[in-house]
């Protein structure tokens, strides 16, 4: 039995949570894994490099071929390389190099330098015989990714915040009832139970006194992530939207919710049904590279498809910079299979960066047919905490 003193006020005891999500046991036992938890700098530094290059849309390290386009046309290779990829390749600032790359003696060694960085990416398995990215080095890429990205989201209380209604895969706690034999203990409501004691007089709390929530009951939301790798999201565009990616599968999946992942450009890339799979997702994000146009109608035709079926929260997130370019008529073709998605029970968001007044006039018919919200980014670094918001809204 519990005793207490009538007069002293009782808090309701809220239930701790455990952030989950993390890779398997058996990953954390991999020295990649235990290199990025423990801050290896060099080791960390080769992921970047190699995420970098696949949001460059890059399949491959040519240390020749990057030196020569450096000296032959140093913005040519600015904006085929991008400012952080040519940095973590040579260990020098672009700017740096802009300045000095006509100097014999700093071409030697930045010749040297880029060499001495690919060579070590190939010596340690990150890149294969033919400087091809392997197998180890996306998932070396991908760890960072997702470390980096909690260190981002974490300390700024993003993932603490429960706006959204669907707090719990039990329901959400509503009205209180007497306590039955077989309730989960975390249910039960100490501040209504010791209230009632109290008004009944009793000096000690009984299991007649015991209140337990009940709970509104929920199906699980599945949502699927719709990512646009066409050519004008290479490089910061895609890093953002990727680590917004990997915030989403976290957190959602931590929410008992499942997440799919669709990656577009002139066709689709990558499909992958809602899904409870963190690590899965992680890689398959990770992994995406930009290319060429995009294509809404068949990334809603893809979405409609991967859905369950029955009576459940179906949402999709739609990120993109551009409007639909393919087709004969690709705004027509985007809303009519806008509408087929909404009468399928499918909601959608769109968050589109940095788009232009005819971008934003499309954007909200599709919205509006979708009966989801618009957000417009202009600073992807943003674009994380945007697609949080979002999950938190589907009601």
């Amino acid at each position: 039995m519990i005793y207490f003193d009538s007069r002293q006020h009782v808090d309701e005891k809220e239930e701790i949570q455990e952030l989950t999500g993390n890779l398997s046991a058996q990953k954390a036992e991999d020295k990649l894994m235990r290199s990025v938890l423990e801050n290896d700098k060099e080791t960390i530094e080769k992921g970047k490099l190699i995420a970098d290059s696949i949001n460059q849309g890059l399949q491959s390290f040519a240390p020749e071929l990057m030196y020569q386009q450096l000296v032959k046309n140093y913005s040519i290779a600015h904006n085929i390389y991008g400012p952080s990829l040519l940095k973590l390749a040579t260990g020098y600032d672009p700017d740096y190099i802009r300045k000095n790359i006509n100097i014999p003696e700093f071409r030697k060694e930045l010749r040297f330098r880029i060499e001495k960085n690919i060579e070590s990416l190939r010596d340690e398995g990150f890149l294969d015989s033919d400087s091809n990215i392997s197998e180890k080095g996306f998932e070396l890429a991908s760890l960072v990714m997702y470390f980096e990205e909690l260190d981002k989201i974490t300390p700024k209380g993003i993932l603490g915040e429960k706006m959204h209604k669907q707090a719990s895969i039990y329901g959400s706690k509503e009205s209180s009832r007497a306590y039955k034999k077989g309730d989960r203990y975390r249910d039960i409501s100490i501040k209504r139970s010791s209230k009632l004691a109290i008004r009944r007089g009793h000096k000690a709390l009984d299991q007649k006194d015991l209140q337990v929530f009940e709970r509104q009951s929920r199906g699980q939301n599945y949502i699927i992530y719709a990512l646009d790798a066409s050519g004008s999201m290479k490089g910061n565009k895609m890093d953002a939207c990727k680590r917004a990616g990997i915030a989403l599968a976290y957190k959602a999946i931590h929410e008992k919710d499942k997440v799919g992942l669709i990656v577009f450009g002139s066709e689709i890339k990558t499909t992958i049904e809602p899904t409870s799979d963190f690590t899965f997702l992680l890689r398959n994000i990770a992994v995406a590279r930009a290319s060429r146009q995009t294509d809404f109608k068949a990334t809603l035709k893809k979405a409609i498809e991967l859905f369950p079926h029955g009576n459940v929260t179906k949402h999709l997130i739609l990120i993109t910079d551009a409007m639909p370019t393919l087709g004969e008529e690709p705004e027509k073709d985007t809303l009519k299979e806008v509408s087929i998605a909404r009468n399928k029970g499918i909601t959608i968001s769109l968050i589109g960066i940095n788009l232009g007044e005819k971008g934003k006039k499309l954007a909200e018919k599709i919205i509006e047919l979708g009966n989801g919200k618009l957000y417009i980014v202009k600073d992807v670094e943003n674009v994380d905490k945007v697609v949080l918001e979002d999950y938190y809204n589907i009601s």
